[in-house]
Formats: C-alpha cells, sequence, structure tokens
C-alpha cells in the first residue's frame, strides 16, 4: 500500500481527506493517506508550500512531490528538494481563471465603474465604449493559464497579444517572445494582463521603463505574482495617468498590509487572492492520475523544470 503524506495547512485536511481517498480508489490505488507517515515509508507528498514540510532530505523513499498549488516559486529552489516536483495544472483552475479575468477585462473595457460607482442623478449619453476589436489586450505569459484567458478574450472579438520568455504558438493569438518581442507586445497595450511565472527574469516586469510604453489611460490586471510589478512605479502611473485603473489580486506581502497604498488609492482594485483556487475535487483526480502515471513507470506530467524555475 502506497504512503501518502498530506503536507498542506492542516486546515486543508477536512476539505481533501474525502476527496483524495475517493480519487485513488477510482484510479485503483491502494493508499494510505495521513498527516502523518514516517518519512523514510513516504512513497509521495501532497504539498503546498504553507505545510509543515520544508526539509524534503529525510523522505529518500519518496518518489515525486504532487503540489495543491500552480505557482511554485517558493518551493523550487529549495536545495533539500531533490525528488520530482509536479506543479497543479487543473481545469478547475483554468476555468476560475478565465472567469475571473474576462470578468475585470469587459469591467474595465466596459467602463462599469463610471455607473455603478456614479449615479448621480445626471443622464450622460455623450460616450460609449469602443468595441471589443478596438481594445488591444496584451497577455504576459501563454502557459496554460495565460493562452485558455487569451483564446477566451478572443473569442469576444478582442486583439490578444501573447507573450513568453521562448517562442510559442497558440491559435486566436498574435505571439511574440524575447526582449524584442516584450517591446512590441506592450507598446500601445490598452489592456494587460500577467499571468507569468515568478521567476528572477520576470520580477518587475512591469516598471517604469515598460509602463511607458503602454497607452496612455491602460488597465493593469495582476492574478498572477505579486512581484511581476514594481509597486513603486504602478503608483506613479497610476498618479500621472499613464495607467488608469489597476486590478490586482496578488501582491509582494500576502495578506496586503492593511496601510499598504494599494487599499486607500482610488485607481486601484484590491481583491484578495481568489481569482483561481485550486478546487478539491478536481484537484484529487490530477493528483491521483498522477500518481498512477508514476506507479506504472510513465512520465509524470507537469514536471517542474527547476532551471526555468516552473
Amino acid at each position: 500500500m502506497l504512503k501518502i503524506l498530506f503536507s498542506a495547512h492542516r486546515d486543508r485536511w477536512s476539505e481533501y481527506e474525502q476527496p483524495l481517498n475517493a480519487a485513488f480508489a477510482a484510479v485503483g490505488l491502494a493508499a494510505d493517506l495521513a498527516l502523518d507517515h514516517s518519512p523514510d515509508e513516504v512513497d509521495y507528498i501532497v504539498f503546498a508550500p504553507n505545510g509543515p514540510v520544508s526539509d524534503f532530505r529525510p523522505y529518500s523513499k519518496t518518489k515525486a512531490v504532487m503540489g495543491l498549488w500552480a505557482g511554485v516559486e517558493t518551493i523550487v529552489n529549495n536545495d533539500t528538494l531533490t525528488q520530482p516536483l509536479c506543479r497543479l495544472v487543473d481545469e478547475s483552475l483554468t476555468d476560475g481563471m478565465v472567469e475571473w479575468v474576462t470578468g475585470h477585462t469587459l469591467r474595465h473595457h466596459l467602463g462599469m465603474d463610471t455607473h455603478i460607482k456614479g449615479q448621480d442623478g445626471v443622464w450622460r449619453d455623450d460616450s460609449f465604449p469602443p468595441l471589443a476589436t478596438n481594445r488591444p489586450v496584451t497577455i504576459l505569459g501563454i502557459g496554460a493559464l495565460g493562452a485558455a484567458c487569451g483564446q477566451a478574450l478572443a473569442r469576444l472579438g478582442f486583439p490578444v497579444t501573447g507573450w513568453s520568455r521562448t517562442a510559442k504558438s497558440v491559435p486566436d493569438m498574435r505571439c511574440l517572445h524575447g526582449e524584442e518581442g516584450l517591446i512590441e507586445a506592450l507598446t500601445a497595450a490598452e489592456i494587460v494582463i500577467l499571468l507569468l511565472p515568478q521567476t528572477p527574469e520576470t520580477t518587475g516586469i512591469l516598471n517604469e521603463k515598460t509602463f511607458s510604453l503602454l497607452a496612455e489611460g491602460a488597465f493593469i490586471i495582476n492574478p498572477g505574482r505579486g512581484p511581476l510589478i514594481d509597486d513603486s512605479a504602478l503608483l506613479a502611473a497610476l498618479d500621472r495617468g499613464q495607467v488608469a485603473h489597476a486590478t490586482l489580486d496578488v501582491f509582494r506581502t500576502e495578506p496586503l498590509p492593511p496601510d499598504h497604498p494599494f487599499w486607500s488609492h482610488p485607481k486601484v482594485t484590491v481583491t484578495p487572492h481568489i481569482a483561481s483556487t485550486t478546487r478539491p475535487e478536481t484537484a484529487a483526480k490530477v493528483i491521483a492520475e498522477n500518481i498512477l502515471r508514476g506507479e506504472r513507470g510513465e512520465p509524470f506530467k507537469y514536471l517542474v523544470d527547476r532551471a526555468r524555475g516552473y
């Protein structure tokens, strides 16, 4: 029987115990899932960075670490982790991200805040939003989440440009890569969505220089990682009107400190890292199927490239 350790915040055990056990049974895995196993007996670790395991050296028998989060930036450089590390790629994560990104993109595109927040009894019919075909959108990061979001927006008529560090091809999107591609992708963009992983190369990718490339009055939507944005540069861009509004779901420090200027800035919307949340029922199936692959001697899916950091 496989010994599987659940190493996430203990508050999540009640949410995951039944779905994981059901998923293991559904694929025919005999599994002993527990919060505590002797480290030298553990076959697999179901892992979140807020769990108790941070030193992986005692887990000498462990065949793989199965992440419960899409992001791995807090663990990928852990020198004690020599076992294969798999990030979570789950349809529910993708669907949730597409819904959140599409909703906030349409909110800014249609100028919904003007009417939701500005009802003052005055009938103003002298302005209306452009059609989606006239609103260029750039997505930085076109992995599974970025590609799905870009294709959803393209179906609504937005001209979508996707950018990645290395060359990619995604149907219905113009795809650019590299330093020159980044400049082209950001130049005159009216809505910028960040879905890059956090690496040394992507930290601060939106900064004073790159903000200046955007169309005046552009919108920023960040459900990716907080450090992708230089906070001071964003505040300056908001204050001078280069950026009209920023909707931010992720931050350098989480929870966002109560005294952070984002909370009180009239052109910033703060959401509490809810753009896409792991759902236990679907995540459990992904993890069970990946462990089954390992037991069959097949390559793991969603294996993290340590050199790239994702």
